[in-house]
């Protein structure tokens, strides 16, 4: 819950379902590219050659990744500016899913990773998010 203040009192605001589930379904996009890296690593251990770009690659992953389960984190505790990040992050990964659905001719992994970036996305629009994200309740003024 966050507070908001209104004539002096605060008010709490629910965060909305919709909102807690799209943080839900971040948080495992994150796991999944830091799972994604871990695998990287343990290539490298295997001993494939041009290691050195690999691990640089698996430690921006990391790094990456892990700011998007911050932000996803941050979402579910209620911080409206943290839903942002987590747009941006679906609308960068709807492009990866395109990419692995089109040139890569992974049509079945691409078309559902595109679906579930547009159900995040699609959760982060509804009227209840909108409103919360815009600090509006349904108080009269």
């Amino acid at each position: 819950m966050t507070g908001t203040q209104r004539e002096g009192r605060a008010v709490l605001v629910q965060v909305p379902r919709a909102v807690r589930i799209a943080a839900a379904l971040t948080v495992l996009q994150g796991a999944a590219g830091i799972a994604l890296a871990v695998a990287l690593v343990v290539r490298v251990v295997q001993g494939v050659p041009s290691g050195n770009k690999i691990l640089g690659a698996a430690g921006v992953l990391v790094l990456l990744f892990a700011g998007v389960i911050f932000a996803a984190s941050l979402l579910w505790r209620g911080q409206h500016a943290a839903r942002s990040p987590v747009i941006v992050t679906q609308l960068l990964l709807l492009g990866c899913a395109w990419y692995a659905y089109g040139p890569s001719g992974q049509q079945l992994i691409g078309s559902l990773a595109g679906f579930y970036c547009a159900a995040v996305l699609v959760l982060l629009f509804t009227r209840d998010a909108r409103a919360w994200a815009l600090g509006l309740t349904d108080e009269a003024d």
